[in-house]
């Protein structure tokens, strides 16, 4: 069962699912703007938050897995959790980075404190911090509690995930950069360009959540990619124009000209533990990760065959516009001629 199957990270588990030969049914809301559910699954319409909708589907049980995407406030997926208990060998709820205390000012492992929250809390619990936590991310930990304590850690998958890209996502974050690397020009990039980073492809955590045993696990890339082999990979898969020439900016520089973080270059972010984070676990239980090249890649030509971006409110958040780009290369190389 795929609680949310019909968009990015849930489209891709019962696609995976259904090409690893599982009998796959489906529960979602049946929006249109949300997509289809993929071929060769059994769909089922009503709400997450309706106890009515989620105790009919213990008719079609039993699972020998529950993939949960629709996890984002506690008492909801506790009441979820509890209806399905009878009918769930196993039980994957998938949460967040961001559940940490600590995200993303401070390096992470599995044993590193989640933020305070019950699991009978409504929408938007806690507090939105600067630069975190967020409602989201003590949501996340009240579901993963909720999770927990109906399934008991025998039966229980804690994924937290960090940054998911590749072909269906819905931010917007690869396709900001490969829109920018198709305009070409001059192109600001944040320094360091050899910053290890981590983003995991939605194929490689739909295939980790499929077959993970019980446990709490990171789910990230293993910080062999750096931003330059992102923005080379975008440069090359847009593909960039003649001339185009890529800036590497100090962050300083683009702190001073306002850039939001995370949102104003898409993945920039300067605090040290945005991109530290331990998925060894994950590894040894069977996470194997691609190259952001092939991420990169294959997100290009799923936009080429007319793909689209789902969370068209978000993608209007991302970027910098050409005239704050014209200042802040302005001031990158009035830098430069400074030295």
């Amino acid at each position: 069962m795929v609680l949310g199957g019909s968009w990015f990270l849930g489209r891709t588990v019962a696609e995976t699912a259904v090409q690893g030969g599982w009998h796959v049914t489906v529960f979602r809301r049946g929006r249109p703007e949300s997509g289809a559910a993929p071929d060769g699954v059994e769909v089922v319409h009503g709400h997450y938050g309706d106890p009515m909708a989620m105790r009919r589907l213990t008719e079609r049980g039993p699972f020998d897995l529950v993939v949960d995407n629709l996890a984002y406030t506690p008492r909801e997926t506790l009441a979820a959790a509890q209806v399905l208990e009878p009918v769930a060998a196993r039980y994957v709820v998938v949460s967040s980075v961001s559940a940490y205390e600590g995200w993303p000012t401070q390096p992470l492992t599995e044993d590193s404190p989640t933020l305070p929250c019950s699991a009978t809390a409504g929408p938007e619990p806690g507090y939105n911090g600067d630069p975190a936590p967020t409602t989201y991310g003590f949501g996340k930990a009240g579901c993963e509690v909720a999770v927990l304590e109906t399934f008991g850690r025998e039966r229980a998958v804690i994924a937290r995930p960090g940054v998911i890209l590749g072909p269906g996502e819905y931010v917007g974050r690869t396709a900001w950069w490969l829109n920018r690397m198709r305009r070409g020009g001059n192109v600001v990039a944040p320094q360091p360009a050899d910053r290890a980073i981590q983003p995991v492809d939605v194929r490689d955590v739909a295939s980790f959540v499929l077959s993970a045993p019980p446990g709490t696990f990171n789910v990230t890339g293993d910080g062999s990619d750096t931003f330059a082999d992102f923005i080379h990979a975008c440069r090359e898969a847009a593909p960039a124009p003649d001339g185009t020439e890529v800036h590497w900016v100090h962050p300083r520089i683009l702190l001073a000209h306002h850039v939001k973080q995370w949102t104003g270059l898409p993945l920039w972010r300067t605090h040290a533990g945005a991109w530290a984070v331990d998925s060894s676990r994950a590894r040894a239980a069977g996470l194997t990760t691609r190259p952001i090249v092939e991420t990169v890649r294959d997100t290009a030509a799923w936009l080429a065959d007319g793909g689209h971006l789902v969370a068209s409110d978000r993608a209007s958040e991302l970027g910098i516009t050409p005239e704050e780009e014209a200042a802040i290369l302005a001031g990158h190389r009035r830098v430069l001629r400074a030295r």
